[in-house]
């Protein structure tokens, strides 16, 4: 009896002891400054598809790629990531090009699922379980008049409790015909961080 009355007290501090360090997750602001720590993160991406997007839609060049409201049409080489960082260059690339298309100047083809695509023709045409009247015909798409893609690089130095880092973002269009670069457009980050004697 004892025992138990000793083990109840024991059992309630456990129980108040896991609750008080029982995590909350909470909504935040997507577009909020992320300043967790000098990485690539969120800010740092919609910094550079803002930029990259409006220097281009703002660009002289528009009046001879894009004449009279016509809609070129893109493919996104993908982005050689010169850092030392990890970093999803596909997401970058993805927000540009989603900022692009809903500017309405623009359209795009998608070039990472060619073989996707073929599957679905092959099997429209040669499985019999399709309608030929109904089934895409072959030899149908439009080619990409524009290519867009980039560079990601960056400089890293540190000085006892600083450190330094420095991004640079390069995009290039490149008219596909004539090999001319339509547009270039720079975007640079600087992030400096400080650590601190007390906590780390």
């Amino acid at each position: 009896m004892k025992r138990s009355l000793i083990a109840l007290p024991l059992l309630a501090a456990a129980l108040l002891g896991l609750n008080g360090c029982a995590s909350k997750v909470q909504y935040g602001d997507a577009t909020a400054v992320e300043t967790v720590n000098t990485d690539f993160g969120s800010t740092d991406l919609q910094m550079i598809a803002e930029k990259m997007v409006d220097d281009l839609l703002a660009s002289p060049a528009m009046a001879e790629i894009a004449p009279n409201g016509k809609r070129p049409i893109l493919f996104v080489d993908s982005i050689k990531n010169k850092t030392l960082e990890h970093i999803d260059t596909e997401s970058v690339t993805d927000t540009i090009s989603t900022k692009l298309l809903n500017s309405g100047r623009f359209r795009f083809v998608d070039r990472t699922k060619v073989d996707a695509i073929a599957k679905e023709m092959d099997f429209q045409a040669n499985s019999g379980m399709v309608d030929e009247t109904k089934s895409v015909k072959m030899g149908r798409q439009l080619g990409a008049q524009l290519m867009l893609y980039g560079n990601f690089s960056s400089i890293v130095k540190t000085s006892g409790s600083t450190k330094d880092v420095y991004y640079k973002f390069t995009m290039k269009l490149t008219n596909l015909e004539t090999g001319l670069v339509e547009f270039q457009a720079e975007k640079e980050i600087r992030k400096t961080k400080k650590k601190s004697f007390i906590g780390g």
